[in-house]
């Protein structure tokens, strides 16, 4: 299958992408936000005022057929006040250009009466049991790690299907409405996602809201950048934003918390050689976090597409994740005991930035393996 007729262009909503609003709004409800461990409904209200949901939806479904150097700019921006709220905006953008994948009959579904949908996934590993019907499958099954799905309209599963080979890894579009949530998110970071556990039960998905993983590699050339990207070009890089805008959040809130404390000799902390030191290295490693990012968002929206900048791009994306977990552990450390009270912000980001380096999208040693295959092919040494 081929993503046919989506036409290249952008949108001209004047409210597309505006992450600061949401930040103001997450800024005053990350402690709620904890304590239920969702964002709330003028939160996700607000995600889709700024836009984020139609971000990659194409023009003529009325969205803005975006770019990935937009998104990382904004989800960081947000994450520089609230990780859970980032990575949520994060994903329902990462899910509206998925769902682009879909025949034109199940875009339609989708996005009929507007491009503002939001759609929450679990498509790797799949999961349950998709059993063929004519003109479509049964899908029954569990699935976990749904971020986002408490608001959302829609849900992106994944199902081995019998008899389709390298093909059989199917990716379902379902109504929200057909599926049952389990609250079983009950994390120290990222808690705020409501990365709950869903299901379905004999739930008839027609052909026609269904694609394969394989189909994310296959795009026509006529169709918006964004949609002529490779899967695993991107898909780093837009898990890798929550972490930098959080690590940015983190390195203000240390400096905000050394500047009202003393040295035994009564001196300012930051008068220091040792903080002096680590605030320079933090700064440091978090800005080469920023650049590589950026220069794997250029990549996406403008570079050839070869398996060199494939590769480079997942490089690039799971290193700076390491720079910026690496750099806000060094900050916590530092703080001693007051780093460890309940509320603590260096602490509260620390989490977050963990809880994103542990996903498998920005692991290290895979990237590595793939880009150095690449490299080497690349030189015809492989």
């Amino acid at each position: 299958m081929l993503i046919a007729d989506l036409t290249p262009g952008t949108s001209t909503s004047p409210r597309e992408l505006d992450h600061a609003a949401v930040a103001a709004l997450a800024d005053g409800e990350r402690d709620a936000m904890d304590g239920r461990r969702s964002l709330s409904a003028p939160l996700a209200d607000a995600l889709t005022g700024a836009g984020f949901p139609r971000h990659f939806v194409p023009v003529e479904h009325g969205g803005a057929a975006g770019t990935f150097g937009a998104l990382l700019d904004s989800v960081a921006g947000v994450g520089e006040t609230c990780a859970s709220t980032a990575w949520v905006a994060a994903l329902y953008a990462a899910h509206g250009r998925l769902a682009s994948y879909l025949p034109r009959a199940g875009r339609e579904d989708l996005w009929r009466d507007t491009p503002d949908a939001r759609i929450a996934a679990s498509v790797i590993p799949p999961r349950g049991e998709a059993v063929p019907e004519p003109d479509g499958w049964r899908l029954t099954g569990s699935w976990t790690l749904a971020s986002g799905v408490d608001h959302a309209e829609w849900v992106l599963l994944a199902s081995r299907t019998p008899g389709e080979g390298e093909a059989g890894h199917r990716i379902f579009a379902v109504p929200r409405e057909r599926v049952s949530v389990s609250d079983t998110w009950n994390s120290v970071g990222l808690r705020g996602t409501g990365s709950n556990s869903v299901a379905v039960t004999g739930e008839f998905v027609p052909t026609h809201r269904t694609f394969t993983l394989a189909d994310l590699g296959r795009v026509r050339p006529d169709a918006a950048r964004c949609h002529r990207v490779p899967y695993a070009m991107v898909a780093s890089l837009m898990f890798a934003a929550p972490a930098l805008g959080s690590a940015r959040g983190a390195l203000r809130d240390w400096r905000t918390g050394m500047m009202t404390k003393v040295r035994a000799d009564g001196r300012p902390a930051l008068a220091g050689g040792a903080a002096q030191q680590l605030m320079a290295r933090a700064a440091a490693q978090i800005h080469s976090a920023r650049l590589l990012l950026h220069q794997a968002a250029w990549q996406a929206d403008h570079a050839e597409v070869t398996p060199l900048a494939v590769a480079s791009n997942r490089r690039d994306a799971a290193l700076a994740v390491e720079l910026c977990s690496g750099a806000v552990d060094s900050l916590w450390r530092a703080m001693g005991a007051s780093g460890l009270a309940e509320g603590d912000p260096v602490q509260r980001r620390w989490h977050d930035i963990a809880a994103v380096a542990s996903h498998a999208a920005v692991s290290f040693e895979p990237a590595a393996e793939a880009y150095t295959r690449a490299a080497l092919e690349a030189e015809g040494l492989a």
